[in-house]
């Protein structure tokens, strides 16, 4: 835990809009389907909420063009050694953080969730992953290495599927080449079950192209520092996220644009729209001061402590699922009895997904005010 030092703040607002709208598209209400943008795509396509996850690799890649200037200094054994440390201490969040409350609770009886069910590959656990690939390229290659090799990343992932998957269906979710390589090396066990099939969305294979976020992330936050926060900075910005949306859409003719799959043209429409959110951003913030009032305050709390934040919003809404109530969960009783009766459908579920949002944004606010930022 340290104080907060200078920060860029158009980052921190940036980080705290993704938090913010992760935590609300993670928790919706029970009771009724949510509204149609505050769900993922099925499959292939995009919306709103497929811009969340990208978008927080996008925010780690932006901070590391700070914290990785200290690297010049330090010998490659020092540089290695806090690489590896803060990659493995996230990945071991992310992965406790699947197996909490680390027991079941049935019929009366406590009985210990085995290991061999736990879910490995997760969404801090590829946090830590394309952090830990990134800042391996970035420091020890130089940028046009790092340029080509992100190329190869994303067109390598692209050949891997159409040579290993399935060669009638290569892009399906039972017949990519990503779904065999998590079978073969984690086993059915150990990956993720929401889509009714033992398959993961957070992947060994489709990790390649998420480091291409970071990537892109870290070099348009070098790019800012080293030629400021103008009008020629944010139009070169604004191009760039203009023509990988164009490169995107193009490749989406041949190789579909697809979170869950992770594909090669998602990562390019994503980090494009990034660039275009990350230049209003400095445009509203940096170059206009439009910040009266200090609205921006309310997402720079959850920007400056994203980690404890997003674990406690993962964690706490098992308790909801935990508490019993006349036969059910307490989340679904808040829902059932509260917010689908003041406001039935999807207003409802909306309207519960932004309030256990404030709670963990207190949460936030309790450590800003104390001046504690927990990191790692």
């Amino acid at each position: 835990m340290n104080k907060s030092s200078t920060r860029f703040l158009s980052l921190d607002v940036f980080r705290g809009m993704t938090i913010c709208f992760m935590i609300i598209v993670n928790t919706p209400g029970s009771g009724a389907a949510p509204f149609a943008p505050l769900e993922h795509a099925a499959w292939f396509g995009f919306t709103p909420t497929d811009l969340v996850f990208p978008s927080f690799l996008f925010a780690v890649g932006n901070a590391m063009s700070f914290s990785m200037k200290r690297y010049v200094e330090m010998g490659n054994a020092a540089v290695l050694t806090k690489i590896f440390k803060r990659t493995l201490l996230i990945f071991l969040i992310g992965y406790l953080m699947y197996w909490f409350p680390f027991f079941n609770f049935d019929n009366g009886h406590f009985a210990w969730s085995p290991i061999s069910h736990t879910r490995i590959m997760g969404v801090l656990q590829r946090i830590a992953l394309c952090y830990c690939f990134a800042s391996l390229m970035i420091h020890f290659l130089s940028k046009q290495s790092v340029i080509i090799l992100s190329v190869i990343l994303l067109f390598g992932y692209w050949i891997l599927l159409l040579v290993f998957g399935d060669p009638t269906n290569p892009f399906s979710m039972t017949g990519n080449a990503g779904i065999f390589l998590d079978k073969f090396v984690l086993g059915d066990n150990h990956l993720y079950h929401g889509e009714k099939i033992a398959f993961d969305p957070e992947g060994i294979l489709s990790t390649l192209p998420a480091i291409v976020n970071v990537v892109v992330g870290y070099y348009a936050g070098k790019f800012i520092q080293q030629k400021g926060k103008g009008y020629d900075v944010i139009s070169k910005m604004l191009l760039m996220g203009c023509l990988f949306i164009f490169l995107a859409l193009c490749w989406n003719m041949v190789f579909p644009i697809g979170k869950k799959l992770w594909s090669s043209p998602f990562t390019l429409l994503t980090t494009g729209l990034d660039l275009v959110i990350l230049s209003f951003l400095i445009y509203a913030l940096e170059i206009n001061d439009w910040n009266k009032g200090n609205w921006t305050r309310f997402f720079t709390i959850l920007g400056k402590n994203p980690l404890p934040v997003y674990v406690l919003s993962e964690t706490l809404v098992i308790f909801f699922y935990m508490v019993t109530v006349k036969g059910g969960s307490l989340y679904g009783w808040i829902n059932d009895n509260f917010y689908q009766v003041i406001a039935p459908g999807a207003i409802g579920s909306l309207l519960f997904a932004i309030s256990y949002m404030l709670i963990c944004w207190s949460v936030g606010w309790l450590l800003d005010k104390k001046n504690v930022y927990i990191r790692v």
